[in-house]
């Protein structure tokens, strides 16, 4: 008797898992689908994949090569979800599809500023159980396959009758283009279909890469005679302040924007009280919501560097950037850049920087803010101490302030421009937001803190132009991209503010043609360039 229970429970044990077996086979082909779509409704489908895997086990004797079918079977729809994942991470974050032959050095990135909004340690266990739950997931596939197949080669006739059904009612709904839900074909091929435009971005990838070597090549600056450039700015200091993030979003009328309104409206009042002109515009960047550093690498270049690879192979060439050309006319170049940690051969070998300070060598001692360690008025403070203080050869630098790089938590707050130099003034700060993994949760929050970050660095560096008198300085002030979809929203450009500041007239006459609005918040009418157009356009204005 007991013997008959046990068998019975068996029976229906294998029954349930061999049910589990089949959703799993319908359901996880169609993620890669879900993911692209951004609907779980892509769900409701027929998979291509496992009818066609089930058909190869049944067909297949041999358990060796059933074991192998089941394999690659997991494998292809693990990498195809990946893929999903990412082209949807980065199409969410950046605003453009992931291809492995760019975006590598992307995604490292995208660890790094993990790593440094929840510590490496929490960072390095993330990777690991991702990395664990793929392997997992492709091991699970594989062994439901096979079941779902063994099951099917048993039932002999009912089995093959079952499976060839289903692989008719694909086909039928295929060529009829059936839909269970409106926008959703009844007939799928989701993995297959995002490893197809994975591979069709990664061969587009390879030929853009060919146009833009050429590109490289033909450099119209390359003839230039030294120290006959910028004639119109002798003796004047030239920064380029890139601010984190500073996309055309944070200048438009929202519910998260309304403290960046007023930073720029009294920032701007005070800027004239104190002779100050500002005239702004907006650029197209080559990059959204991250990757900063090509919009650095095609402002200074002129030419568009719109992927990792991209920007590697230009860093790798002779063209000249605009730290390089000032640099031969003259000028002392400097770069400050407090979120680099570690070397930066390009600064010199490519930019060609005669000084580069950095976390290392900024001298801020204080806590740090996520992902951006230096508040951004230690960063100013350390640099006009060191550049601009008394008698000096004319500057011209670069300097990122990062303190609006996402997590946008935690945030410094302004503090007396007397009290900069002693970091321990920041000590207090970070406590008085909330962690990234807090803030995160609620997506009204993160706009709001998105706000408040542009509110603080636009504030510092407004309220630096206050603090320091500076006649000759001339101050470029732009974003490097907008924020992620989360802040920017689902229809936002690629364009960023830019604006001009100085105390001469003549720098705006020089510019005049380019018919730049005044004030330093540009109107959504405001002339745009594309942001390779720049280092020419400047060129051209100040050089007699």
């Amino acid at each position: 008797m007991h013997a008959g229970i046990d068998e019975r429970m068996a029976s229906r044990r294998a029954r349930v898992a061999t049910v589990a077996a089949l959703a799993v086979l319908l359901a996880v082909p169609l993620v890669a689908g879900a993911l692209s779509a951004g609907t779980p409704a892509a769900l409701l489908s027929l998979p291509v994949e496992s009818i066609v895997v089930v058909l190869l086990l049944v067909a297949v004797a041999s358990p060796r090569w059933r074991a192998v079918v089941a394999g690659v079977f997991g494998a292809v729809v693990v990498a195809a979800v990946l893929a999903a994942a990412l082209d949807a991470g980065f199409r969410a974050t950046i605003d453009r599809g992931f291809s492995p032959a760019e975006d590598a050095p992307a995604v490292v990135s995208a660890v790094g500023v993990v790593a440094d909004a929840a510590g490496p340690v929490n960072a390095g266990l993330l990777v690991a159980l991702v990395a664990g739950v793929l392997a997992a997931a492709a091991v699970v596939l594989a062994r439901c396959a096979l079941r779902v197949g063994r099951v099917a080669a048993r039932s002999e006739g009912a089995g093959r009758i079952a499976i060839t059904a289903v692989a008719a009612a694909w086909i039928v709904g295929a060529l009829a283009g059936t839909q269970l839900v409106p926008g959703v074909p009844l007939a799928a091929a989701e993995s297959a279909r995002a490893l197809a435009a994975t591979a069709a971005r990664t061969a587009q990838s390879v030929r853009d890469q060919a146009d833009f070597q050429r590109a490289l090549a033909s450099d119209p600056l390359r003839d230039a005679p030294d120290g006959g450039l910028f004639g119109a700015l002798a003796g004047k200091d030239v920064v380029i302040v890139f601010v984190e993030s500073y996309g055309e979003v944070a200048v438009r009328d929202s519910a998260f924007t309304q403290g960046v309104a007023q930073t720029l409206r009294e920032g701007g009042e005070q800027l004239t009280r104190d002779g100050y002109s500002a005239q702004s515009a907006l650029l197209t960047s080559p990059t959204f919501g991250g990757v900063s550093w090509l919009a650095h690498a095609t402002l200074h270049s002129g030419v568009w560097a719109d992927s990792p690879q991209k920007y590697d192979s230009l860093t790798s060439s002779d063209r000249l950037t605009l730290a390089r050309l000032f640099a031969d006319a003259g000028w002392r170049t400097v770069s400050v850049v407090p979120s680099n940690t570690g070397t930066w051969p390009v600064g010199r070998s490519f930019y060609g920087y005669d000084a580069m300070l950095d976390a290392g060598n900024l001298g801020y001692t204080g806590p740090a803010f996520s992902y951006a360690r230096v508040p951004d008025q230690f960063t100013l403070q350390a640099f006009h101490d060191r550049e601009l203080t008394g008698s000096h050869a004319p500057v011209m630098a670069e300097i990122d302030l990062v303190s609006s790089h996402t997590p946008w938590t935690p945030l410094p707050r302004l503090v007396p421009w007397s009290e900069v130099a002693d970091a321990s003034v920041f000590d207090a700060q970070p406590a008085q937001d909330p962690a990234p993994i807090e803030l995160w949760a609620d997506p009204h929050r993160v706009q709001e803190m998105y706000g408040e970050s542009v509110e603080y660095s636009l504030g510092a560096l407004f309220t630096y132009l206050h603090a320091y008198d500076q006649p000759n300085l001339v101050l470029v002030m732009l974003g490097d991209h907008q924020p992620a979809r989360i802040v920017s929203g689902a229809d936002a450009d690629h364009d960023v503010p830019v604006t001009i500041i100085a105390k001469d007239p003549a720098v705006f006459a020089r510019i005049a043609s380019w018919r730049w609005e005044p004030g330093v918040r540009p109107s959504a009418d405001a002339p745009v360039w594309r942001m390779d157009a720049f280092r020419d356009r400047f060129v051209d204005a100040f050089t007699p």
